[in-house]
């Protein structure tokens, strides 16, 4: 079993770090340090290929092209797309960075469409890592 880690990939975001450790089953981590068309590609082919795909969506987020894959991969592939908002990331410094409460309303309404299109929706790494290994154990 594969999952693909989707989701936040700002400067200084760290949720990958502190996932890793507690997931049993395989993953592929987008972010590399040369991001090139060939990152770019295996990128791709990875978010269609993994058993899962995961969106950790945190505060430090800057660009909302992972909410368009996650909605896209919860209308073509709901059972395997997995969402969850986090409300800390991050090293030291970047960890003051919060939700507003307008960004939280959001965030609601973006798990519920994705909720309905038959996706997952967790709410912590914590969720994240048992769902995963439950089902990597079966």
């Amino acid at each position: 079993m594969e999952v693909f880690l989707g989701g936040t990939t700002a400067e200084g975001t760290n949720w990958r770090e502190r996932l890793i450790p507690s997931l049993k089953c395989n993953y592929f981590n987008p972010i590399v340090d040369n991001w090139d068309e060939e990152a770019q590609e295996l990128e791709k082919e990875k978010r269609k290929t993994c058993d899962f795909v995961l969106y950790v969506i945190s505060p430090l987020m800057e660009g909302s092209f992972s909410i368009a894959e996650v909605v896209d991969d919860s209308n073509k592939r709901p059972e395997q797309t997995i969402l969850c908002f986090i409300e800390e990331d991050g090293i030291e410094e970047y960890k003051e960075k919060e939700w507003t409460e307008h960004q939280k309303k959001s965030n609601e309404s973006i798990k519920k469409l994705v909720e309905e299109n038959g996706a997952i929706v967790l709410e912590s790494l914590l969720e994240v890592s048992q769902f995963l290994n439950e089902i990597y154990d079966e």
